[in-house]
């Protein structure tokens, strides 16, 4: 089930460690995918505070909360481009999303199938999707003291297969959340260093979150029978008798 709206909102913008955690990932995000003119830039979930980055150069932003949660108006002191949603039905035309971004959203869902194909239908040709969710084998997925502590927590391998499982292409992936998932000042502090130290250790066994970069597979269209031109045939059986044909 989704966590309130008003506890992930308290939890990011209101403690130290929410807006630790938030400026961990956001780097690794924004890394990635560089800040560009002209896009359309999608979070599903509670994305929002990862997506400030995008407001100012992106031809639209557009924060996507799934009703069980609830939707709260974002960015604040800005005009709001947040929107209360079903998790299988966006107010988004399909194949406009340059760069979607889904996190709370997919390891808190009661139907994640539904979830990707709303994910893949949206997603425009070329445009690419960041799938963030708790690391089993991380600390933050054991602490029910955060929001990565709700959910069902991710191997890359489930990731991975889930995703490919439903028309997606990984391409990269990365991890986040080095720093313990603790509130003393002596963490949060460091929480740099740790990030810094945490990406020089294997994805699969290291942070708190995974992050798995896809494109959407899109098949060739297929038609009924396959037909072949043979642009200048080989006459080698002329002269030979045909059938039913009577003989000379």
């Amino acid at each position: 089930m989704h966590l309130d709206v008003l506890d992930l909102r308290n939890f990011y913008y209101r403690t130290g460690l929410g807006r630790a955690a938030q400026k961990a990932v956001r780097d690794q995000v924004v890394a990635l995918w560089p800040v560009q003119k002209g896009q359309t830039v999608a979070g599903f979930g509670f994305a929002v505070p990862l997506l400030r980055p995008y407001l100012a150069e992106s031809r639209r932003v557009i924060g996507l909360m799934p009703g069980p949660q609830g939707v709260m108006a974002w960015p604040a002191g800005m005009p709001n481009v947040s929107v209360l949603c079903e998790e299988a039905a966006w107010p988004v035309a399909t194949g406009t999303i340059d760069r979607l971004i889904i996190m709370h959203g997919l390891e808190t869902s009661e139907q994640p199938t539904r979830l990707l194909e709303e994910c893949w239908r949206a997603l425009g040709p070329g445009g690419k999707a960041m799938f963030i969710v708790p690391n089993r084998s991380g600390l933050w997925s054991r602490r029910e003291g955060t929001p990565f502590g709700f959910g069902r927590p991710y191997t890359l391998g489930q990731l991975e297969t889930q995703l490919r499982r439903h028309s997606f292409v990984p391409e990269r992936t990365l991890a986040a959340l080095f720093l313990p998932p603790s509130h003393q000042r002596f963490w949060l502090r460091t929480a740099q260093m740790w990030e810094s130290i945490g990406q020089r250790l294997p994805t699969r066994i290291a942070g708190g979150v995974l992050m798995v970069e896809a494109s959407k597979q899109v098949y060739a269209p297929t038609r009924p029978g396959l037909k072949a031109a043979i642009g200048r045939p080989l006459r080698v059986l002329d002269g030979l008798p045909q059938p039913g044909a009577q003989p000379a």
